[in-house]
């Protein structure tokens, strides 16, 4: 994987600055290829935490397939959806193979939807493993829309 772009560091300092997950991911991404957007972050705030504390996908994983559309989604109903599908399909497969997981619960070991999960989220720091997450989530971005 092609580190070298440093979309990755990016993304961590957008997270460790206040933004989540798929906000930082799509903010990241958007900002190194010139996308600007007032719709950027804020149409990733749903997907952070797990699909909004439902324990559900990893919002890094959001952001990076929000990332991906914007770069390589349809304009319209003429093209295929083919490229796309491919990329979105090599990014869960990377995400999955380095983390076990693309499930926000599962990855941090408890329930954000809960006062005990989110306790145990802080008792433990978890945010160090939302950071790795999200970093790792844009080098693998980063790497799948790069030209070969």
């Amino acid at each position: 994987m092609n580190n070298t772009n440093g979309l990755g560091k990016a993304a961590a300092a957008g997270f460790e600055a206040g933004l989540y997950c798929a906000e930082s991911v799509l903010q990241s991404v958007a900002d190194h290829y010139g996308f600007d957007s007032p719709l950027i972050p804020r149409i990733a705030t749903g997907f952070c935490s797990g699909m909004a504390r439902t324990g559900g996908t990893c919002g890094a994983v959001s952001g990076a397939i929000l990332a991906i559309n914007l770069m390589s989604g349809r304009d319209g109903a003429d093209q295929s959806v083919e490229p796309n599908y491919a990329a979105i399909r090599q990014l869960v497969e990377r995400f999955r193979e380095r983390f076990d997981s693309t499930m926000c619960s599962e990855l941090l070991g408890c329930d954000l939807g809960t006062p005990e999960g989110q306790e145990h989220f802080t008792k433990n720091e978890l945010w160090h493993r939302c950071r790795d997450f999200t970093s790792g989530a844009a080098d693998m971005t980063a790497d799948i829309l790069s030209p070969r």
